[in-house]
């Protein structure tokens, strides 16, 4: 609550890196319905195999693993888990299945928290509960030394202070004062700082920030596991949250080290998306529609170049067919000479032949 308090008010500047990240992410938002167009199969696939990455992923980062030759069976089939890990890892698959299917109409409150912890959690005493003594983040180093990383929010003020923490986000939305990828990159930080559950708060973490960038709009968390771009970079992911978490309590702390890591998890995410879409053979006619698609989000003049970048996996040869096409139907003009030419379009809407 300390960084989106703070942030609630207004935010005077921003590190310029944070800056990109969120132009990039913008553009990436921008171009997400130009390949959520293809091939559905493609995209089922894509949705299947993030959902057992994730499942798996958002365990492992906690030292929760399985047999691999039994993932598939855990995450997709009905047979009883063989141990505790098997039912994490399945509770985890059910937490995202609810929210892939009810994200639009969920409410960001106490209650879908809970319940996000009670599905992530499985039949477990304490699942949906708030933790009832205090408990700090202890690192163990592998000579068996410890030392306390982190002093969290005391059991009895956890609930004040997830109050306050969602009631701090839902004003940034209201009233607009810091960018919502900002906003949401804090929220996750206030939420692992507080720590409101006994066990199991990093992967509720990563659920609330998969609902948090559904409900935003921007749902590459459906086709890539952001939970797998975490664990790829997990040093820097714990790095970077020790970082922001020194002065926490004091409303002291640096956030930018880990808002700027969630945003370039995001930016991973798309690219990875993105790339692995295009990879995908697609029939000449319908390459064709996501390039007149893509056109269709120019208002004034625009090049071949700008058509390349709008609309991945397209080459310059078939952008200058399809403009030559649409040329010769009278849709689109050409005011220059060469392949850096300037087009533009004739009318408000682009015939599709």
């Amino acid at each position: 609550m300390n960084t989106l308090k703070q942030f609630a008010q207004g935010i005077d500047s921003i590190p310029a890196g944070t800056a990109w990240y969120v132009a990039d992410l913008s553009e990436a938002r921008g171009r997400q319905e130009l390949f959520t167009r293809q091939t559905p199969q493609k995209l089922k696939a894509l949705r299947e195999h993030a959902l057992i990455e994730s499942a798996v992923s958002s365990n492992r980062i906690e030292g929760i693993t399985i047999d691999h030759a039994r993932v598939g069976t855990v995450v997709f089939g009905k047979k009883p888990a063989f141990d505790r890990n098997e039912e994490e890892v399945r509770g985890y698959k059910d937490a995202l299945k609810w929210l892939y299917e009810s994200f639009s109409t969920m409410g960001l409150d106490e209650d879908t928290i809970r319940r996000l912890h009670g599905l992530a959690r499985g039949d477990i005493w304490d699942a949906g509960r708030y933790k009832e003594k205090d408990g700090d983040i202890i690192e163990k180093y592998p000579d068996g030394r410890s030392r306390v990383r982190f002093k969290t929010v005391t059991a009895k003020k956890t609930p004040s202070a997830m109050a306050e923490l969602l009631e701090a986000w839902h004003e940034c939305l209201r009233e607009r004062k810091v960018h919502p990828l900002i906003a949401l990159s804090a929220f996750n930080l206030d939420f692992l700082c507080i720590h409101p559950f006994r066990d199991g708060n990093g992967r509720v973490s990563r659920l609330l920030l998969l609902l948090q960038t559904l409900q935003l709009g921007y749902t590459v968390g459906q086709y890539i596991s952001i939970e797998h771009c975490i664990e790829e970079n997990k040093e820097r992911y714990y790095e970077t949250l020790e970082q922001s978490s020194q002065g926490w309590h004091q409303a002291k702390h640096d956030p930018w080290p880990y808002i700027n890591f969630l945003l370039s998890i995001l930016r991973q995410a798309y690219r990875d998306f993105e790339q692995r879409i295009a990879q995908t053979k697609t029939p000449r006619g319908s390459k064709t529609e996501l390039i007149v698609a893509a056109l269709d989000r120019f208002t004034g003049a625009f090049t071949i170049k700008d058509i390349e970048k709008a609309c991945l996996g397209a080459s310059p040869d078939m952008v200058r067919k399809v403009l030559r096409d649409l040329k010769k139907d009278g849709s689109v003009q050409c005011l220059g000479r060469g392949p850096g030419a300037a087009w533009r379009k004739k009318g408000s809407t682009l015939k599709r032949g």
